[in-house]
């Protein structure tokens, strides 16, 4: 059910302000000027603590400011793309959703729980429309997996795994002051792989397994560690167990021997699904029949939003659906901070600036495979724990 819209819906072009238009944010910067090319937004204002100047930004700069509130009253904005620090989402979207601005705001949604819920109560109070940015949910094979799980393809869905073996230099987790951090200053920030740079893998998982609010998830284990000098986890792996008894496990890293594309496995009692997520891209295997690769298109959560205000259609990542990924963030949040990995269980790569855990990529495929944590699949560095409901509830 989407978020009721408080004021008349705007027509387009519809005024956007960025708020981080930097790293991640010059994804969006190339996003809104696609969709300004269609007519649907323009964009008014950036909100940055140093301004960009017109090298950077590629043109003609909008209005720029380091008060996203005062930029919100003097531009007009309708809506608000936030894609900041993590620690600064929920105050930043409490400012855009007081002055009736709409939101997209950046994965995850929040670093805790708790802020997470001052968000979308904060949000659903003031009666903005609000989108997360977990833009694989946008894809058009999440509807068709759903589809054919519901027909019977794979027989009766049992589990689903997620796995995703990426590549980062040393470098990246020096990229901004809360990289790489669970907390800064005493307050959270929790970027670890399965929050922030896979956190997609463990949403679309949760989707896929039809367990997305905060109410469908009984129990998280999960098994943090590192292989970096760093704070959070780099190598990890979560299991969720919801109420509707099928657990969803998820395994990543980010010392991959070689990086591959990430995805979720929807496992049933006669067949399996595969679905690489940034492709868009679906393998069916089935007993008694040859396997069937699909592709398909995705709808932009921005564009999707924008269709929300102007025509009424259904947001697709609202806060309440990614509930159940907050659940994960908060157990994680909780566990004991990731343990490093002993001397000789990683190692430098020549001239890339970067560790790699050798065996890691067969062990984040096998997790994916046989819904196992690290530790049951035989890796002796793993530390286990679980969090039960009691521990990752609304406080």
């Amino acid at each position: 059910m989407s978020t009721p819209v408080a004021s008349a819906a705007p027509t387009t072009p519809v005024p956007v302000v960025l708020a981080g238009a930097r790293g991640h944010g010059r994804w969006h910067v190339e996003n809104i000027r696609r969709l300004e090319a269609e007519g649907l937004v323009r964009l008014v204002g950036i909100c940055e603590l140093t301004p960009l100047t017109e090298d950077e930004f590629g043109g003609e700069l909008p209005a720029q400011s380091d008060d996203f509130g005062a930029l919100l009253d003097s531009t007009g904005a309708r809506v608000a793309v936030i894609c900041t620090p993590i620690p600064t989402h929920t105050d930043l979207a409490l400012t855009a959703a007081r002055r009736g601005v709409h939101l997209l705001l950046e994965k995850p949604p929040a670093p805790s729980y708790a802020e997470y819920r001052r968000m979308a109560d904060g949000v659903a109070a003031a009666g903005v429309a609000c989108q997360i940015g977990f833009q694989s949910l946008g894809s058009h094979a999440v509807p068709a997996i759903r589809d054919l799980v519901a027909e019977g393809a794979i027989g009766t869905p049992v589990g689903i795994g997620g796995a995703g073996a990426w590549v980062r230099t040393e470098d990246y987790f020096r990229r901004a002051p809360w990289a790489g951090r669970r907390r800064l200053n005493g307050v959270d920030v929790i970027d670890g792989a399965l929050t922030n740079p896979l956190a997609h893998a463990v949403a679309t998982a949760l989707a896929l397994g039809g367990s997305t609010r905060a109410e469908d998830v009984t129990r998280v284990e999960t098994e943090l560690l590192r292989a970096n000098d760093i704070e959070s986890d780099d190598t990890s792996c979560v299991r969720v167990t919801t109420a509707l008894g099928r657990p969803v496990t998820v395994a990543a890293t980010l010392c991959a021997e070689r990086a591959d594309e990430p995805y979720v496995l929807v496992h049933g009692t006669s067949g399996r699904i595969t679905f690489w997520y940034k492709q868009d891209r679906l393998l069916l295997q089935r007993a008694d029949h040859g396997p069937q690769e699909f592709e398909y298109g995705r709808t932009d959560l921005l564009e999707n939003l924008v269709a929300h205000l102007t025509t009424g259609a259904d947001l697709l990542v609202t806060p309440e659906e990614t509930g159940a990924f907050m659940k994960v963030v908060e157990a994680i949040r909780q566990a004991p901070d990731p343990a490093p990995l002993p001397a000789g269980t990683w190692h430098r790569v020549p001239g890339e600036n970067r560790r790699v855990v050798p065996g890691i990529d067969g062990l984040v495929a096998a997790a994916a495979d046989t819904l196992s944590l690290y530790s049951e699949l035989g890796a002796p560095w793993t530390r286990r724990t679980q969090q039960l409901p009691k521990a990752v509830s609304t406080p």
